[in-house]
């Protein structure tokens, strides 16, 4: 059971513990007309995460809720394109952290036009100054906890698309709104998926149908050599609105632009 709420009419009561206290998650979904990129994957992950956080909902509630998102924000035409956006919370009520055991979900319901496209040549990015800390217990989870990437993000300008963040051991983690894919000679190297805030949608699909296609990949920590040395032929940012996005300079340093990757997606043989 949930407390449905659009984001067009109102928005949460003032009483929601996401408010409160960041008790929540979000998907950020990318839709065309009535279908969504990978949608299954992100109700899967919204279901399971919540049930991390002893929250309640099931699929087929969000799956119904996403049908009547359609026709309610797709504006009624099959091609266009637009960002779907769920933000789910443990309930309203309660004072203090304890919540109680018999609140309501709240789901709030929003919709927006899509990003502009990335340049297909690369983008500029740089390092972030602001460190990101991952609790192992919440590793990988989509929760409005999110001050962190809100830090780094003011760091950004007109001339950087992203920045990436490191964590305490001064590793490369992520993006405030990507996850990192590397090419490393003949292999590919990500950032295993215990040391991420977010295991984002795409960056599961990409690693799937690279090891399909019988690539090498690795999940380890990734350095600043591992992106800026001799042997780096590519560096990707991936986010299940934009795509795989190419980084063309990071920090200053011209890096090569690996062009293979772009020959398994296309974001419309991903519609459901």
């Amino acid at each position: 059971m949930l407390n449905l709420f659009w984001a067009d009419e109102a928005g949460l009561p003032a009483n929601d513990r996401g408010l409160a206290y960041g008790d929540g998650l979000f998907e950020t979904i990318r839709m065309e007309g009535r279908q969504g990129v990978l949608l299954s994957r992100h109700i899967n992950r919204l279901v399971r995460d919540a049930a991390r956080l002893g929250i309640t909902v099931s699929g087929s509630e969000l799956k119904s809720v996403c049908a009547r998102a359609a026709d309610r924000l797709s504006g009624g035409g099959d091609g266009a394109g637009w960002i779907l956006k769920l933000t789910l919370t443990r309930g309203g009520g309660g004072r203090g952290y304890r919540p109680d055991s018999a609140m309501v979900p709240n789901l709030m319901v929003s919709g927006t036009s899509p990003p502009p496209q990335t340049d297909p040549a690369g983008v500029v990015a740089d390092f972030s100054r602001v460190p990101l800390t991952v609790n192992p217990l919440f590793a990988g989870i989509k929760s409005l906890n999110r001050l962190e990437q809100v830090m780094a993000a003011r760091e950004l300008d007109d001339r950087l698309f992203e920045v990436i963040m490191s964590n305490s051991a001064g590793h490369l983690v992520e993006g405030t709104r990507t996850n990192l894919l590397v090419k490393v000679r003949d292999r590919w190297v990500t950032p295993p998926g215990a040391s991420l805030a977010v295991a984002g949608i795409m960056r599961e699909w990409v690693l799937e149908r690279l090891r399909e296609r019988g690539e090498h990949v690795e999940e380890r920590p990734l350095t600043t050599d591992d992106i800026l040395g001799p042997d780096c032929r590519g560096l990707f940012l991936l986010n299940s609105v934009l795509g795989v996005v190419p980084v063309r300079t990071l920090a200053d340093h011209d890096l090569p632009v690996e062009t293979g990757l772009a020959t398994i997606f296309n974001p419309f043989e991903l519609l459901e």
